[in-house]
């Protein structure tokens, strides 16, 4: 996750996450041309000092949180605690690709167009433009105009847009 715009980079599962498989997940999540300064990991095993190597090689400094201090990496420790309370609570992954599709569809969804009270509230990916122009009044769309709800994960959220009625 980049932490000032909470845009969710990159997702992916697997049975047993080692070194050689997470440093594989940051090529996949930092682009060549990126802007990133620095990557916060805990003191799992995964990030070893071969770990660390590869990653400064992109360019980003590694900085671990302190032993037994969760809120030194709240910003990870509150994406994983919204993405339980709001995606997997509700859902049952069959298996590892189940799991995959769910949580690339919520990387999606999170990033497109659920609110972040921190951004101002805001988006990840930004301002949504609207089709037509708005009326006057806030509260009131334009004539022959319409909401659409799309679903999100299949019901359990969902996504409106306004559009131009037929």
């Amino acid at each position: 996750m980049d932490v000032g715009t909470r845009k969710i980079l990159h997702v992916n599962v697997t049975r047993h996450p080692s070194a050689e498989w997470t440093v594989q997940q940051f090529r996949e999540a930092i682009p060549c041309d990126h802007s990133y300064r620095f990557l916060i990991v805990d003191r799992d095993t995964k990030f070893s000092g071969d770990l660390r190597k590869s990653v400064e090689a992109m360019g980003v400094r590694v900085l671990r949180t302190p032993r037994r201090a969760p809120q030194a990496n709240c910003y990870c420790e509150r994406l994983i605690g919204t993405t339980r309370r709001e995606c997997l609570d509700f859902l049952i992954p069959l298996s590892e690709n189940h799991l995959r599709r769910l949580l690339t569809e919520w990387r999606d969804y999170y990033n497109r167009a659920r609110p972040h009270s921190s951004l101002g509230p805001g988006l990840p990916a930004g301002p949504v433009e609207l089709p037509m122009k708005p009326t006057q009044h806030r509260h009131h769309w334009p004539d022959r105009s319409s909401v659409v709800s799309t679903p999100v994960l299949g019901g359990l959220h969902h996504e409106y847009q306004l559009t131009s009625a037929a």
